[in-house]
């Protein structure tokens, strides 16, 4: 039986930077793969662009505008591409392309970590599909992997390195002597890292994208305020020295684990041994590691940003969307992989109640008893000392004292951190970091 022949489906691009830029290059030089995949065409029919001297350069050859509305507006367009980044206009583009009963693709993953429960829920009554394979690590195709591959499993918990800019900072730190500030000074003159890095370095960015990966992971509502958030801006050469030293390695992690009383959900440095896998993912590269009942630990691995990388997660739900335009919506993969009236809202944990491994640096006087009246006062808290690393000359004034702690919950020690950081022979903020095994069989 033949195939009937459907007309081509018309996306309007709002935003023609790097990823919209990247689009347009894959969507033109993998046009007759698509179309075969597909059964019809995709095309650009408009595009919202800020420049013409973009036009040129991309030698875009469809009708265009400076006013994204226009393309929202426009009745020809079937799917609206949003990759202008930022808040607003965005969330109002997206819910005016909802309400017009158009598709939407996104890579805005700021966007859907604070108001994705208000854009999934206009999607699912107006019975269009927002998908968001681009806004978590790049060209890594995770949200279809949880959503789909593994929905057979329940999730225990994930883990990933899902921020390139700082990713490079560390390995930067670790493979070339840098210190943090002239990593980060190389990822800036690379590209890797913005003028202004903080939502890289401060961990929002990583944050964002944890908070969605939770939401189909374990199916519960986008919630990033609850998120615990801690960056790399505070860490020293000397830290990822001691790490190695100690048989790991640092990396920003982004950690969601199901608990029986709820949901952890934290972003913060870790350390990890060395031999583990995410040890090894190095420079600007992501990975995330998902635990589940049924597989097991299965790894994803890939470029987490960059043009193309992108892009390819951008055409992949292109080609979703295209193939589920004649779907009845209720047969559709919900947007955060469970019937949206089948969510949980399952608490999310306090860092006070997580429980994990730690390492310490400690500055004080050299003088004798100084660790005794440390690890007294772990002792009393419950806290007992797994290994010690002190390598300093014995004539230094000052020297740091660096520990290994066994598990313990975190409210436990933010209550000896107290008062160890009031000790008179402390002379400098306790550095404090959380230590993962991560199912170390992987």
């Amino acid at each position: 039986m033949s195939r009937p022949i459907m007309g081509p489906v018309r996306v309007g691009i709002l935003g023609m930077g790097t990823v919209g830029g990247g689009t347009v290059q894959v969507l033109r030089r993998n046009a007759e793969e698509i179309a075969r995949r597909v059964g019809r065409e995709i095309v650009i029919a408009q595009a919202a662009v800020r420049s013409p001297a973009r036009l040129r350069e991309l030698d875009l050859h469809c009708p265009v505008t400076s006013d994204p509305f226009a393309v929202v507006r426009n009745p020809e367009i079937d799917v609206v591409v949003e990759v202008m980044g930022g808040i607003e206009p965005a969330r109002s583009l997206i819910l005016e392309a909802i309400a017009a009963g158009k598709h939407v693709i996104t890579a805005n993953k700021a966007l859907l970590a604070e108001h994705g429960n208000a854009i999934f829920a206009a999607a699912q009554e107006q019975g269009v599909v927002v998908a968001f394979e681009a806004a978590v690590a790049g060209g890594i195709p995770i949200i279809k992997a949880i959503r789909e591959g593994l929905a057979g499993n329940r999730i225990q918990w994930l883990a990933g390195i899902i921020n390139g800019t700082s990713n490079y900072i560390l390995t930067q730190m670790r493979t070339a002597g840098r210190d943090f500030s002239s990593a980060l000074a190389e990822a800036q003159r690379l590209g890797y890292a913005e003028a202004d890095p903080g939502l890289d370095i401060d961990g929002g960015d990583a944050a964002h994208k944890l908070t969605l990966l939770a939401s189909i992971a374990f199916g519960i509502p986008v919630d990033f305020a609850h998120c615990y958030v801690e960056g790399i801006r505070h860490l020293e050469r000397v830290d990822v020295v001691y790490a190695e030293d100690l048989g790991y390695r640092i990396k920003l992690l982004g950690i969601a684990k199901r608990r029986p009383d709820g949901v952890e959900l934290r972003v913060h440095p870790t350390l990890i041994p060395e031999r583990h896998l995410l040890g090894s993912v190095e420079g600007a590269f992501n990975a995330v590691l998902v635990d589940g009942d049924a597989v097991g630990q299965t790894l994803y691995y890939g470029r987490g940003a960059g043009a193309e990388p992108t892009a390819s997660a951008i055409v992949a739900d292109l080609v979703d969307v295209a193939r589920t335009l004649t779907a009845d919506p209720s047969n559709r993969v919900p947007h955060l992989a469970f019937q949206p009236d089948c969510m949980n809202a399952l608490p999310l944990l306090p860092m006070a109640a997580v429980e994990s491994a730690y390492y310490l640096r400690i500055h004080a006087h050299n003088r004798p008893g100084v660790l005794a009246q440390v690890a007294t006062v772990l002792a009393e808290h419950g806290i007992s000392i797994e290994a010690l690393v002190q390598k300093e000359a014995a004539a230094a004034a000052d020297v740091p004292i660096v520990l290994l702690l066994h598990r313990c919950r975190e409210g436990d020690l933010d209550a000896a951190l107290a008062r160890i950081q009031a000790l008179p022979v402390v002379t400098r903020p306790v550095l404090r970091l959380r230590v993962e095994g991560l199912g170390e069989a992987v």
